[in-house]
């Protein structure tokens, strides 16, 4: 018990709270990694090329005279085997590029798988800027598809015609997944194209 005369006790005050110190944003994403690191990691993993094909619907669907549209082609890296049963295949392609917008409205498409003697046929396709896709389809040998209509491209490793069954938006891509309607194996010589470290390779 306290004392009447001794002093009353002072008041208990509390120092403001001092804001911890900000951390510095990595410059990027908020996660942390930048467009950079993130593209130089990925650049280790090696991967086969595919030349990705189909073909413009007829300038007008409803006249069977009408000529038909385009071949575009586009190079891509990331193709792969998604399921066996159904046989199911994905490609990724930058969103709003002419084979994104093709796509969307035309459900079938082709991949030819390219060898590493393709090399420049892989570089003339992933060209920005290019010219028509009409002028870099002209000395490449090819024949067209059965069931897509879409260039399959002569000495190509394998070649496949798909029909598209989803299309996912993935950030800057969208990821085409297609039910294979055709498979074949038409050439047996060389080995494949690869692409590691922002160059196309070959096993050896």
């Amino acid at each position: 018990m306290l004392n009447s005369s001794s002093p009353p006790a002072s008041p208990v005050r509390l120092s403001p709270a001092v804001p911890a110190p900000a951390v510095p944003a990595a410059a990027g994403h908020p996660e942390g990694v930048t467009n950079d690191e993130f593209r130089a990691a990925m650049s280790r993993l090696a991967a086969g090329v595919v030349l990705a094909t189909a073909q413009e619907p007829p300038l007008d669907p409803d006249d069977p005279g009408a000529p038909a549209g385009e071949d575009v082609g586009m190079t891509a890296t990331a193709f792969l085997s998604v399921s066996l049963d159904p046989p199911l295949a994905m490609v990724s392609l930058r969103a709003g590029s002419r084979m994104d917008d093709l796509l969307a409205e035309q459900p079938l498409w082709a991949v030819s798988v390219l060898a590493e003697s393709q090399r420049h046929i892989a570089g003339r396709f992933a060209m920005r800027g290019r010219i028509s896709d009409r002028l870099l389809f002209e000395d490449i040998p090819y024949v067209r598809g059965e069931v897509s209509g879409a260039p399959l491209v002569g000495g190509a490793l394998a070649t496949l015609e798909l029909r598209t069954e989803q299309r996912v938006a993935a950030g800057d891509h969208t990821l085409v997944v297609g039910r294979v309607l055709t498979a074949r194996v038409p050439s047996a010589d060389g080995g494949p194209l690869l692409y590691f470290r922002g160059r196309y390779r070959h096993l050896g």
